[in-house]
């Protein structure tokens, strides 16, 4: 896990449900490591139920909930690692790599669920690149940039509302018009925060040079 200071801001921590859970982890001799993994089975999860729900449009139901479990068990690891003092010396690698892996597999099926498979596999490369250029700009000694306007938690909210109105539209109307309409907009969103990142990190690299 990462520095305390360089979190993702997320208000839903301080909230008394999140706060609940953590006492009931915290009670259980789960890792923040472990519940990293954990988030990759989800992601993974919803990945192959989005690729299969134009044939089942349940399944985007099962997938808008493999996403949500995914960003659970994304804010719990670092509530577990920090306030829980289950952190350790790889956490870090733990908290980020797993990341990128469930940031594929949500978006890579995303794009399958659209019949657009292609533009699926570049709203995965942006998501990687926006990773980038924020672990960077810490890794150069700056604050990291959680900005968006298309960051993992609006990502994820995004595919999130994509899943249940593709669902309500496929057993309404039987189309799947919306899964492309939410698949470009993340993609654009994407693409302009990790632009976005770039300029301020650039520009925050030029003031600080002697």
């Amino acid at each position: 896990m990462t520095a305390k200071g360089e979190r993702r801001p997320l208000a839903s921590r301080q909230t008394r449900w999140a706060a609940a859970l953590l006492r009931t982890l915290l009670a259980t001799p789960v890792t923040a490591n472990a519940l990293s993994l954990i988030g990759i089975l989800f992601a993974v999860l919803a990945g192959l139920a989005l690729a299969a729900a134009p044939a089942r449009p349940w399944l985007y139901l099962l997938a808008a909930l493999g996403v949500q479990l995914r960003l659970l068990c994304n804010m719990m690891d670092g509530l577990v690692a920090v306030e829980g003092g289950r952190g350790s010396a790889v956490g870090a690698l733990y908290n980020e790599a797993p990341d990128r892996l469930e940031d594929t597999a949500i978006l890579v099926g995303f794009g399958y669920a659209a019949a657009w498979p292609e533009l699926g596999f570049v709203a995965a490369i942006l998501a990687v690149f926006t990773a980038y250029v924020r672990m960077l700009g810490g890794a150069l000694g700056l604050p990291q940039d959680f900005r968006g306007p298309m960051a993992k938690p609006h990502r994820m909210a995004a595919v999130t509302l994509g899943c249940i109105l593709a669902a309500l539209e496929a057993w309404i109307f039987g189309t799947s018009h919306a899964l492309r309409a939410i698949l470009a907009i993340v993609v654009a969103g994407t693409a302009w925060t990790g632009l976005r990142r770039l300029i301020v990190l650039g520009r925050l690299l030029r003031e600080r040079a002697p």
